[in-house]
């Protein structure tokens, strides 16, 4: 790979919002010198998990997003905290989200939520043989935890009951592990 095209001549942290903190670059675009300032959401890596239950079902939440001002149909998931590995976030966050546990917890691979101006991972995992136990929601959280046949998972993506695009990356890197198990 060639030198990159843009050059980060400094950077001015701005806001903490616990969540993610602001940055402002100024940058030299190398083909023509120019200057600009670009902003960027420093957020910690995150995770989701697509849990399967011994009967086969998948466990999705419902919860009201504040972007979108709606409900969505979503997988368990979170901020990966700091000194955890994003297996040991993705088996807390389902376990205090549904109360499932997993007797097998898989990496499916990690995607970048949006480089246009975050610098984050999401981790994807698939847990396989989840048996429920108490639930137990983060300070804010409410959520409604709901179980679909695995075999309707592709209607609910093509009918656009699950709309965010980080469960729709997580059903896709699945669905590539499928196709090619060994690698």
């Amino acid at each position: 790979m060639s030198a990159p095209p843009w050059t980060r001549l400094d950077s001015r942290k701005h806001e903490d919002y616990a969540i993610c903190r602001t940055r402002e670059d100024r940058v030299r675009r190398e083909a023509d010198g120019s200057l600009h300032q670009r902003f960027v959401l420093e957020c910690p890596d995150w995770c989701n998990v697509i849990p399967v239950t011994r009967e086969g079902d998948v466990v999705f939440v419902r919860q009201f997003r504040f972007g979108t001002w709606a409900d969505t149909l979503e997988l368990p998931g979170g901020m990966v905290d700091p000194g955890e590995s994003p297996s040991q976030a993705a088996a807390r966050e389902l376990a205090e989200e549904t109360g499932f546990v997993p007797s097998e917890l898989l990496p499916l691979g990690w995607v970048h939520p949006n480089p246009a101006f975050q610098e984050n991972r999401c981790h994807s995992f698939l847990a396989l043989g989840c048996i429920p136990g108490p639930a137990r929601p983060g300070p804010g959280e409410e959520l409604e935890v709901l179980r679909f046949p695995r075999a309707d998972v592709p209607r609910l993506l093509r009918e656009g009951l699950v709309t965010h695009a980080l469960v729709v990356a997580a059903f896709q890197l699945e669905a590539l592990r499928q196709r090619n198990p060994g690698g």
